[in-house]
């Protein structure tokens, strides 16, 4: 952490602007950090950020701060608005922007019924391209891109206990497997293709299996490459991490590919934390595709698989 991040010897609260796409869930991480102990506010105009952050009706001068803003803000300028947050005095000031993609937002206007604010009268999906174009450079400027789209409610409120609900020395390290024919990890920071590696899944007493059960984690720890690649990454992991938590880095997002997310993704992000946790860190494990179940036609659909078909 930088010289701005203490005072005194003592660290700063922070500040975090919490914005991003309508219908990402503003509303549900203001609420889960008011019930962490954080003063939150929403649709703050922008020129009242000094005020509400150092003003006296703030009773707690060391409790955290989160300010909800979207495009329904007044003076909301996506483009001035970093360097506005980042330039108030006393406090540790990060931005998250929250973020889904467009189907998951077009279903969440169409089971709730509401208007988008940037298209009061056209189709949810206008206001969210418009929307998406608006908040490109905020996008950009952000600390952290928490993509909301397979969370549930209380999935994202445990996220934003991890990631807001104690002070830190070491980044929110969040180690997730995926399946590369149900679409990459939209935030990952790095990613792992095990896609080299022959596929479980094609062995018929592992088919039913996953990445945690042995019988799968000892099929692909027999296979020529799995133990020097991740010999290799969590070298450059241990390397990395605390480099990127010096630049001012909060968040580092680790994810590993295969074909389904159920097997060798799986293994590779559970043995990693385990490798992680045994040099000090205190990685989050998110097994994206697990829960989800094995298929022929989903296993098939990528070209490449060494020793199946191909």
């Amino acid at each position: 952490m930088n010289d701005a991040g203490r005072l005194s010897g003592k660290r700063l609260p922070r500040l975090l602007l919490v914005t991003g796409m309508s219908g990402a869930g503003k509303s549900t991480v203001l609420d889960a950090l008011e019930d962490m102990g954080w003063d939150t506010v929403d649709n703050l105009p922008t020129a009242l950020i000094g005020d509400f952050v150092h003003g006296a009706d703030r009773s707690r001068r060391d409790a955290h701060v989160a300010i909800g803003m979207d495009s329904r803000s007044r003076g909301f300028d996506p483009d001035r608005l970093p360097d506005i947050f980042r330039a108030v005095k006393g406090v540790r000031a990060e931005i998250l922007y929250l973020d889904a993609t467009g189907a998951e937002l077009i279903r969440r206007y169409d089971e709730t019924r509401r208007r988008h604010p940037l298209a009061p009268d056209r189709p949810a999906e206008d206001g969210i391209a418009r929307e998406r174009n608006l908040t490109a450079a905020l996008r950009l400027a952000a600390d952290s891109v928490l993509d909301t789209t397979d969370f549930k409610p209380a999935d994202l409120r445990d996220e934003l206990r991890r990631r807001y609900g104690e002070d830190r020395d070491e980044p929110v390290i969040t180690i997730t497997s995926f399946g590369f024919a149900r679409g990459i990890s939209r935030t990952a920071d790095l990613v792992f293709d095990l896609r080299f590696i022959p596929n479980p899944h094609w062995v018929a007493e592992l088919r039913p299996q996953t990445g945690l059960d042995a019988p799968v984690r000892d099929y692909v720890a027999a296979q020529d490459g799995w133990q020097s690649t991740l010999d290799r990454t969590e070298e450059l992991l241990s390397d990395l991490i605390p480099r990127y938590w010096q630049a001012g880095k909060t968040y580092v997002a680790v994810a590993f590919g295969c074909t389904g997310g159920r097997h060798r993704s799986v293994a590779a992000a559970a043995e990693m934390g385990e490798r992680l946790r045994a040099r000090g860190f205190s990685p989050n494990i998110r097994h994206r595709d697990l829960s989800l179940k094995p298929s022929d036609s989903i296993e098939d659909d990528m070209a490449f698989e060494p020793g199946a078909r191909i």
